[in-house]
């Protein structure tokens, strides 16, 4: 079960290893695109149910509840050997309720922020999930404090990350030219957040293209959103701005900075060692709720990996073209300011791990399905 494109993309490549180790394994669930052209059969389509924003949420119910009745039909009449969550709280933990009462495993894989906001949904999590498979180092002393098996396996994205880019085959297939200012536009793989974050990037941009000239914007389109979406507002933009369907890494290679939405994308810019300015905006509801529940002190997860402020974070009333362009000059035009933070970043790359988390959680699955396969209720 993932909600959204980097889950779709991370539960791909839990599928794939779990194949390799018994091709005979049947996958169904929701996902997208990666998780389909894996094997999965979907009953919903992930990019129907990513939104971010409490008050976001009320636009897609129909299809959430939609999704949550065939899969509840899913688990009543298949009883599958094991129920994989990833990510997507509120769904995911209230799912691993009805898989508890039907005596179905769970093991929740990247887990929910709960260490971050609304806290007491870790008693839930730890009478409905079996197990989790945590991916941020700090999150497996969390859960274990709290009587939950747990193993952390290492960020996913580690294993998406090319050892090495040819930067100047990147720039030939894309048919950028290597010495132009190029920024990377990453705004969320949301409806909801392009729309409140991208035309703001794109003013920003705007207003540095006058001190650089020719800066050119590259923005790697992720998989839940559609090319329209964007494009409605890229053509009414004064600074070149190219949209591609490519790897985020390849792109990201070719970017001396980058604006991002605060989410996973920030960790995987990060781990290119690109300097960037993270931003988050919501309704003004939303933002409200969120600041009586959040208990951290940094909203984008390369500082909470980080432990320190290590990119800038611009939220809510500070998200303007003023202050975007304002961060991100001092990227493109300082080298102590680059430097700095690409020192910071190298640190958080390391805190990340050296790969493998797909392989690893997969064989904890394994080793589940063969525990319910051999347990007397199984038999």
């Amino acid at each position: 079960m993932a909600g959204e494109a980097s889950a779709d993309l991370h539960g791909a490549n839990l599928v794939k290893a779990l194949h390799r180790r018994d091709p005979g394994l049947e996958f169904c669930g929701i996902g997208g695109r990666a998780m389909e052209r894996a094997g999965v059969r979907l009953i919903a389509s992930s990019s129907e149910m990513a939104v971010v924003g409490l008050t976001e949420v009320l636009g897609r119910v129909r299809s959430i509840l939609g999704a949550a009745g065939r899969l509840k039909s899913l688990l009543r009449t298949r009883r599958p050997a094991l129920l994989i969550l990833i990510d997507y709280p509120d769904f995911n933990i209230h799912m691993a309720g009805v898989a508890k009462r039907l005596d179905v495993p769970v093991l929740y894989y990247i887990s929910p922020q709960v260490w971050a906001w609304r806290s007491g949904r870790v008693r839930k999590i730890a009478r409905r999930v079996d197990r989790m498979a945590v991916i941020l180092p700090f999150e497996e002393a969390f859960y274990r404090k709290r009587g939950m098996r747990v193993d952390y396996v290492g960020h996913p994205l580690m294993d998406a990350l090319p050892a090495t880019v040819d930067r100047e085959a990147v720039a030939a297939r894309l048919r950028v030219d290597p010495e132009r200012c190029v920024v990377g536009l990453l705004p969320g793989s949301r409806r909801e957040e392009i729309r409140n974050l991208l035309p703001v990037m794109i003013r920003a941009m705007e207003r540095l293209s006058t001190e650089y000239p020719g800066l050119l914007g590259l923005l790697p389109l992720a998989p839940t959103i559609s090319p329209e979406l964007v494009r409605s507002f890229v053509r009414a933009s004064g600074v070149e701005i190219r949209v591609f369907r490519e790897n985020v890494h390849a792109v990201l290679s070719l970017c001396r900075a980058a604006l991002v939405a605060s989410g996973t994308a920030t960790l995987d810019t990060a781990a290119m060692g690109v300097p960037m300015v993270v931003v988050y905006r919501v309704s003004p509801l939303s933002y409200r709720v969120a600041r009586m529940v959040v208990r951290v002190s940094h909203i984008s997860l390369v500082n909470l990996v980080a432990g320190e402020g290590a990119v800038p974070e611009l939220i809510q009333e500070s998200v303007t073209p003023r202050r975007l362009a304002s961060e991100l000059g001092l990227l493109l035009g300082d080298p102590s300011a680059r430097r700095i933070m690409k020192d910071r970043l190298a640190r958080v790359r390391a805190r990340l791990g050296r790969g493998g988390a797909s392989e690893r959680t997969a064989e904890i699955a394994m080793e589940m399905m063969r525990d319910r396969a051999s347990s007397p209720a199984a038999s």
